[in-house]
C-alpha cells in the first residue's frame, strides 16, 4: 500500500509489516479468497499465504481483536465466484464488531461499519451461514452471557450500502458460550439451526424461521458427553452420497481432549405440529438413539456417530474440509475430512476407513521444538490442499500437500513477528537487517531475502530470533563500525547482554543477501561460533563450537546425565531459504558473550555511537543517583564514564554523528546534552554542556541531524522542538513544529544530502506517522532559519493502531550527493515491525527547488524597483526609513537558492544591488 503527500510529490510505500497473532482461541480466518485474518493487537491483519506476507493491517478497532470470520468463509468457497467483494468480521475484548470490505477489483479495503454494541463484554465467536450472493447470517457469543444473531445483506452493486439487522438475542446465563457454529435444517427451507457449546460442558441446539424482520430461535435440545469446556463446534453441508442429502453432521471438541461427531438426520414428518420448534417425549428408544426434536413439519433425531480420542491435551479447533463443487451436477459436495487442532503441539486430519467406516487418523503434523507450546487453532485452505495452525506464541505453522499418488504434507513459510510490544529496533551498518526487541521476551532479526531469478529487492522474512529470554527486553543497539555483528540488549534486569554472530548466522545473510561473506571484510573468518544453546531454565545462552558441533555426546557413562548444558538441543544450521518457525525459535540463537553489571534498576535504553567505540546505557529511575548514565568501552567492555543529569528515568539517548556529544531525554521534561571526547589512552572525557527543562510534559524521544549539530524532541504535549549547539557550547531552540493531535513519541532524522536538508520522522501515540522536510540555513556556523513543511501524512492503514516506540532510518543509499532511495522502520505496541520505502527522496528535493526557484522568477519579473526604491551611493535603499523592504524575502530566497538548498524565508538587512539581483542564474518561466 501507497501514501502520497498532499502534493503528489512524496510517496512512501510500505515494504514489509510483521506482527504475531493474538493469543486466543478463534483468533484466525481463512476465507474463500484464499487471503488469512487475524488479529494483532487492536488491529486485523491480512496475509496471504502464496507470499507468506503481510499485506496491510486494517484499523479501527479500540481494544485487542479476539476473533475474525470471513464472509464467504472457505466452507463456502464453491461460491465464491459469484462475490464481487468480500467481507469479513471481527470483534475484540470491549465487544466491538466491526464489518469490512475487500472490492476484488483492485483489492481495496474499507470500513463498511460497526455493528451497534449489543455484548457488554468480549466477543469469543463469530459463525457465519452464507444464504445467497447477498444475504449473510452470522451469530456472534460474548463472554457476558449473551448471543446475537445478525443478518447482513450486501449491496447487489459498488454504489450500494451493506443493511444489518439484529434477528434474536439469547441469554444463556452465567456460563457463557464460546463456540458457535450455523447451519440450514436439510429438506426444511427457511429454517436454521444454531449449535453452541461453552462453560457447562454442553452442546445447546436452537432452531428459527425467519418471520418479518426477526427470527426468534428456540431451544431444541441438548447433547451431552463431553465432560470439559466445549471449545469447537462445526456443521457440515448436507451430505451428498449414498442418498444422504438430508443429513448434516456436527464436530465438537472440547478441554476433555476428545472430539465428538454428531449426525442430525431427517426422522420423519410431523403433521399435527403447526410451526415452531418443540421436543417430542423421550423414551428409551430415542435416549439410546439420541434427542428428538422438530422443527416445522419435520422431525430429526441427533446421535453420536463417533467419538475420536488421539490428542493428549485440550483440543482447541475442529473443521470440515471444505466442500467442493460437483464437477456434473454442480452442487457442492462435502468431503468426510476433519482438521482438529491441539495443545499437544499437533493438528490431525480424520477420515472414516472406506470398508468399516470408523473414523481414523490419517495425517498427523506438528512442530517437535520444545518451544512450541501446543496450536490454538486449525484451518483448511479454500481448496483443501493446506493446513494452517496457530500456536501460543502468536506463530503460524502452515503445512501444504504436495504428494501426487499419496498425501505428503510439507511445511511452508508464513509470515511472523512479535506477539507483544516491539519497543525498540536498530539497523544494522549494512543495511543487510533490521532487529527488533519486544515485551514477548524475544529479539528478532528480519531481512530482505534476494532471489536469483529477480531483479526486486527480495521479499522480507524473519531470518533469525538470536534471543529468547525469560524477560521482557526493552531496548537494543547494534556495535556499528566495520566487521561488527553484535548487539546489546536490555530487559527488565539490571544486567545489559552482548551477543555476537554465530558463524551460522553470517551464512545465512551471505543467501540472503546473494554475496560472498567469505570475500567482505564483514565477514570473520576466524569465527569458531556455529550457534548457541540455551538450558531449560537458563536466561544465558552459551556457545557451541565449531568442533564440538559435530561430535555426539558420550551417554553411557553417568557423567554429565543430569547437566542440561552438556546436551546441545540446538542444532544450528546454515539456511538457504527463509525459515520456518521451529527453526526460528530454537537453532538461530546467538551466544551470549559478556554481561554489563552496574545498573540498579531495569534496563530501559541503549544507544552506540557512530565508530562503534562505546556503549552507552540507562535504567528505570526515580532519583538521581540512579539516573545515570553508563558509558562502556566496546571490547574491553569497561565501564568508562558515568554522567548524571537528570532526577528520572532517561528515555532515549543518542549521540551525534561525529560523535562528539551524546543527546539524552528524560521524564522529567528536561534534554541534557554531554560533550564527549577521548584522551588516547582508556579514559573518556565527559562535560555537560547543556541542560533545559524543553517540554511541559514527558520527553519520549530524540534525534540528530545527521549533517550537524541539530536536534529534535518530541514529548508527551503534543510537540516537536528544533534545537541547535553553538559553537560556544550552548543550545538555543531554533523552532517549534506546529502542535500534533496526539502524544509524539518517536522520532528519527535522516538527510537528503550534504546541505542540512532532510526528512524527519514523527509517529504518535495514536500509531499515526508523518514525514516532515526540515531545512537549515547556517552562515559561518551562524543559524539564520529554518524552514520546516509536512512532506506527508501516511495513510492510517499502512501506520500503527497504538503508540510508536521506535523510529530508524537506514543509512541512505547515495549517488553522489544524492539520496537515491529511502527506507525507514518503525515499532508499535500494536506488535507489529514495519519498513517503509521512499523511492523519490532526489526527486522530491529537486522539484522542490525547481518550484520555489519559478515562483521566485515570476516575483522578479513583477517588481518595479523605481516604486519601491531609491538610489543612493550606487545601492537601492527604502523609501520611507523604518518600512519594511519589499524585497527582502525575495532576496533572501534567491540568496539561498544560489547555495542549492531549499529556499529559507528570514528578514535581513537588504545590500544588494539591483543589477546583481537580476544576474542570478534563474529557471526561465
Amino acid at each position: 500500500m501507497t501514501s502520497s503527500g498532499g502534493g503528489g510529490e512524496v510517496e512512501v510505500k510500505g515494504v514489509f509489516i510483521g506482527a504475531g497473532c493474538n493469543r486466543i482461541v478463534n483468533n484466525v480466518s481463512w476465507g474463500a479468497c484464499d487471503l488469512v485474518a487475524f488479529g494483532a493487537q487492536n488491529a486485523v491483519a491480512i496475509f496471504s499465504p502464496k507470499s507468506a506476507q503481510i499485506l496491510t493491517t486494517l484499523p479501527g478497532h479500540n481494544a485487542s481483536v479476539n476473533c475474525t470470520h470471513w464472509l464467504p468463509s472457505n466452507k463456502f468457497s464453491f461460491r465464491a465466484k459469484q462475490f464481487k467483494s468480500h467481507y469479513l468480521l471481527s470483534g475484540d475484548s470491549d465487544g466491538a464488531i466491526h464489518l469490512w470490505e475487500l472490492s476484488l477489483l483492485d483489492q481495496k479495503w474499507r470500513n463498511v461499519l460497526q455493528l451497534p454494541k449489543s455484548h457488554k463484554k468480549g466477543i469469543t465467536c463469530i459463525a457465519a451461514h452464507v444464504i445467497s450472493e447477498t444475504v449473510v447470517i452470522f451469530a456472534s457469543a460474548s463472554s457476558d452471557g449473551s448471543v446475537c444473531v445478525w443478518e447482513v445483506a450486501f449491496p447487489s452493486t459498488n454504489e450500494g450500502d451493506c443493511t444489518l439487522l439484529l434477528l434474536d438475542t439469547l441469554v444463556v446465563g452465567s456460563k457463557s458460550m464460546v463456540a458457535l457454529s450455523l447451519a440450514e435444517l436439510p429438506g426444511n427451507v427457511g429454517r436454521m439451526v444454531l449449535a453452541m457449546g461453552g462453560l457447562d460442558n454442553k452442546i445447546h441446539l436452537y432452531c428459527g424461521k425467519r418471520t418479518g424482520e426477526c427470527m426468534q430461535f428456540i431451544k431444541a435440545c441438548e447433547l451431552k458427553g463431553h465432560t470439559d469446556w466445549i471449545r469447537s463446534l462445526d456443521f457440515s453441508l448436507p451430505m451428498g452420497k449414498n442418498g444422504e442429502a438430508n443429513n448434516i453432521m456436527l464436530v465438537s471438541s472440547s478441554q476433555d481432549r476428545g472430539i465428538r461427531i454428531w449426525k442430525m438426520a431427517l426422522h420423519g414428518s410431523s403433521a399435527d405440529i403447526n410451526g415452531g420448534c418443540k421436543k417430542e417425549e423421550i423414551s428409551l428408544t430415542s435416549y439410546i438413539q439420541g434427542p428428538i426434536f422438530t422443527a416445522g413439519p419435520l422431525t430429526y433425531q441427533v446421535s453420536l456417530e463417533s467419538l475420536l480420542i488421539g490428542h493428549e491435551d485440550w483440543v482447541y479447533s475442529v473443521q470440515w474440509q471444505p466442500p467442493s463443487a460437483s464437477e456434473t451436477e454442480g452442487v457442492p459436495y462435502q468431503s468426510e475430512s476433519i482438521l482438529s487442532a491441539s495443545m499437544d503441539k499437533t493438528m490431525m486430519i480424520w477420515k472414516p476407513e472406506k470398508t468399516s467406516g470408523i473414523w481414523m487418523n490419517v495425517v498427523t503434523v506438528g512442530e517437535l521444538s520444545h518451544c512450541a507450546l501446543g496450536f490454538y487453532g486449525g484451518h483448511w485452505s479454500p481448496n483443501g490442499d493446506s493446513i494452517l495452525a496457530h500456536g501460543y506464541g502468536g506463530s503460524f505453522h502452515l503445512w501444504r500437500n504436495v504428494g501426487t499418488s499419496s498425501d505428503n504434507w510439507k511445511p511452508q513459510k508464513v509470515p511472523s513477528g512479535h506477539f507483544a510490544a516491539v519497543m525498540d529496533i536498530s539497523w544494522a551498518r549494512s543495511g543487510d537487517y533490521l532487529i527488533s526487541v519486544s515485551h514477548d521476551q524475544t529479539t528478532r532479526i528480519f531481512s530482505p531475502w534476494k532471489s536469483v531469478n529477480s531483479l526486486e529487492g527480495g521479499s522480507w522474512h524473519e531470518i533469525a530470533r538470536p534471543q529468547v529470554h525469560g524477560h521482557d527486553i526493552n531496548c537494543v543497539t547494534i556495535i556499528q563500525g566495520k566487521g561488527n555483528h553484535r548487539f546489546v540488549s536490555g530487559a527488565e534486569e539490571k544486567v545489559a547482554r552482548v551477543f555476537e554472530a554465530p558463524l551460522s548466522f553470517l551464512k545465512t545473510l551471505s543467501h540472503a543477501t546473494l554475496q560472498n561473506v567469505v570475500a567482505t571484510e564483514d565477514h570473520l573468518v576466524d569465527v569458531q561460533i556455529l550457534g548457541a544453546n540455551m538450558s531449560a531454565l537458563g536466561l544465558s545462552q552459551k556457545p557451541i563450537y565449531v568442533h564440538s558441533a559435530d561430535k555426539t555426546p558420550d551417554r553411557s557413562g553417568n557423567e554429565g546425565i543430569d547437566t542440561l548444558e552438556t546436551i546441545p538441543d540446538a542444532v544450528p544450521v546454515i539456511l538457504t531459504e527463509p525459515p520456518i518457525e521451529d527453526q526460528l525459535a530454537w537453532h538461530t540463537l546467538w551466544p551470549e558473550s559478556h554481561k554489563l553489571y552496574g545498573h540498579g534498576n531495569e534496563l530501559f535504553s541503549l544507544c552506540c555511537d557512530n565508530k562503534g567505540k562505546l556503549v552507552a546505557s540507562s535504567c528505570k529511575a526515580q532519583t538521581a543517583s540512579v539516573a545515570e548514565i553508563w558509558l562502556w568501552e566496546v571490547g574491553s567492555w569497561k565501564a568508562v564514564g558515568r554522567l548524571q543529569s537528570h532526577s528520572l528515568t532517561i528515555t532515549q539517548m543518542e549521540f551525534s554523528n561525529d560523535d562528539s556529544m551524546l543527546l539524552a531525554v528524560s521524564r522529567d521534561r528536561q534534554f541534557s546534552v554531554f560533550k564527549i571526547h577521548g584522551t588516547g589512552s582508556d579514559e573518556i572525557h565527559h562535560e555537560l554542556i547543556s541542560r533545559q527543562e524543553a517540554h511541559r510534559r514527558i520527553i519520549w524521544s530524540c534525534s540528530w541531524n545527521p549533517h550537524g549539530h541539530e536536534f529534535a524532541t518530541g514529548s508527551r504535549d503534543k510537540t516537536v522542538k528544533i534545537w541547535a549547539v553553538t559553537p560556544e557550547s550552548s543550545v538555543k531552540q531554533l523552532t517549534t513544529l506546529s502542535q500534533f493531535k496526539s502524544s509524539v513519541t518517536a522520532l528519527s532524522w535522516v538527510g537528503l544530502d550534504s546541505k542540512s536538508n532532510g526528512f524527519l520522522a514523527i509517529g504518535m501515540e495514536n500509531g499515526l506517522l508523518e514525514l516532515w522536510n526540515l531545512s537549515i540555513k547556517r552562515t559561518d556556523n551562524i543559524y539564520s532559519n529554518v524552514v520546516a513543511s509536512v512532506a506527508i501524512r501516511l495513510d492510517p492503514f499502512v501506520c500503527h493502531v497504538s503508540s510508536v516506540n521506535r523510529l530508524a532510518w537506514k543509512e541512505p543509499e547515495k549517488s553522489g550527493e544524492e539520496c537515491r532511495k529511502l527506507q525507514f522502520a518503525s515499532c508499535g505496541t500494536d506488535h507489529c515491525v514495519r519498513v517503509f520505502e521512499l523511492a523519490n527522496a532526489d526527486r522530491y528535493l529537486a522539484q522542490g527547488m525547481k518550484n520555489e526557484r519559478t515562483a521566485l522568477r515570476r516575483k522578479l519579473k513583477s517588481f518595479q524597483p523605481h516604486t519601491a526604491l531609491s538610489q543612493k551611493n550606487g545601492r537601492y535603499q527604502e523609501k520611507q526609513p523604518g518600512g519594511k523592504h519589499p524585497f527582502e524575502e525575495l532576496y533572501i530566497s534567491l540568496s539561498n537558492m544560489s547555495h542549492n538548498s531549499l529556499p529559507m524565508y528570514s528578514c535581513k538587512p537588504l545590500n544588494m544591488s539591483i543589477p546583481s539581483l537580476m544576474s542570478l542564474n534563474l529557471p526561465s518561466c
